[in-house]
């Protein structure tokens, strides 16, 4: 045999192996992240600003087959909600009468359950966020806080059709269509900004420990009942002004109350009510965000 076939036959020399530092260095270039490590706040931000199609994708897509086994599909978004007024209408309105503090009670009920409705709704699915993902999560690299985003936008997709019937339904209980009628979209945005933010916070507690879970509709029933859903919190805690201030300002009545003020012509805005929700909307969003990035390297762990 030939020296040149020798040289042929001879495995070529492996490429030196890469430093440690070097391999850290390459696996960043390429976007990988240290298991159980937490991202930059800045560059966590950035990637879910990339993944925004991804967030628009999947909340369509959850919205719109919500209902799809159903024979009336769609129109259980809006059947729901209205079979709700009416069976609270009948309990509060004649059997347990609260209707003090209010002439247009009906117009009263019907914009707390719905907009109770959606954060109670947004803060049940929110809750489970990471859990009810966790294939995905364990398969796939991408920030986590993607999915109580998509949750919370899948909500309000769902209830817009909801929120339709509202704005159509309430000439129909005797309020006029006023210039106020303008603040309803602000409204709403300040409601989804608080549900993201309970969503967030739910979603890493309810993954630490599995069993709040269960707790977290047992919250959101009691909520119902200090959120003046079908009672004035004004006219009942007249009295206990401290009392009263709590209940009308809690992120979960703000925004109850803000949609009264801008559809109701007998509520003219407050400013307190809208300075309560900017407050909290900011307040909990932010936070929230915080709060469920610093344990992005926990979640799907368990």
């Amino acid at each position: 045999m030939t020296d040149s076939d020798l040289r042929a036959a001879t495995p070529a020399p492996l490429p030196p192996a890469l430093t440690p530092e070097e391999a850290e260095k390459l696996a960043r270039e390429a976007g990988l992240n240290e298991l159980g490590s937490v991202p930059p706040f800045g560059k966590y931000l950035r990637d879910l600003w990339a993944n925004r199609h991804l967030i628009w994708a999947l909340s369509s897509s959850q919205a719109y087959s919500a209902n799809q086994n159903n024979y009336l599909g769609q129109l259980w978004a809006v059947i729901n909600p209205i079979l709700l007024v009416a069976s609270y209408y009948f309990i509060f309105g004649f059997l347990v009468p609260t209707r003090g503090g209010t002439d247009n009670y009906l117009g009263f009920l019907t914009i707390g359950i719905f907009v109770f409705g959606y954060a109670a709704t947004s803060m049940t699915q929110g809750a489970k966020a990471v859990t009810g993902n966790i294939g995905l999560v364990r398969a796939l690299q991408f920030p986590r806080a993607l999915l109580p985003i998509s949750v919370t936008l899948t909500q309000l997709l769902s209830n817009l059709p909801s929120f339709a019937v509202l704005m159509l339904a309430m000439p129909l209980t005797g309020e006029p269509v006023t210039v106020w009628w303008l603040l309803f979209p602000v409204a709403l945005l300040f409601q989804t900004m608080i549900n993201l933010g309970f969503a967030f916070i739910l979603a890493r507690i309810v993954d630490a420990s599995r069993d709040i879970a269960n707790l977290v509709p047992v919250v959101v029933r009691l909520a119902r009942y200090v959120s003046g859903v079908f009672f004035s919190i004004a006219h009942y805690a007249a009295g206990h002004a401290v009392l009263g201030a709590v209940l009308l300002y809690q992120p979960l009545a703000a925004p109850i109350n803000a949609v009264r003020e801008s559809l109701m012509a007998e509520y003219e805005p407050q400013l307190m009510t809208w300075l309560a929700c900017a407050f909290w909307a900011v307040a909990l969003a932010g936070a929230g965000l915080v709060f469920f990035w610093r344990g992005e390297g926990r979640y799907g762990a368990k």
